[in-house]
């Protein structure tokens, strides 16, 4: 099943898409919206094979690239976010 098909089969799903940065937002609600787009990435690929692709003509990635890319990205906005720590707090990894 192509990715765009699946998409537009569960339009019911809610899409959180901030704006803008909140400075003063609470860590909590940061990270629940965090879960909710994950939650629905996760729904939006639970019925599509590794081999499935984007119905992008120009792109056609499969759904395995869509998730090494998930994980690349998040690794390295963690990797993003440890730098910001360090120079918070001064400690280091080993």
């Amino acid at each position: 099943i192509p990715v765009l098909e699946a998409l537009r089969r569960r339009t019911d799903l809610p899409i959180d898409v901030p704006v803008g940065w909140d400075v003063d937002a609470d860590p909590a609600d940061v990270i629940a919206a965090y879960r909710r787009a994950a939650e629905r990435s996760d729904a939006v690929l639970a019925d599509l094979d590794l081999d499935d692709v984007a119905a992008d003509p120009n792109a056609r990635p499969t759904i395995r690239w869509v998730y090494l890319h998930l994980i690349e990205e998040t690794a390295r906005h963690a990797g993003h976010a440890d730098i910001l720590r360090e120079l918070v707090d001064g400690a280091i990894g080993e």
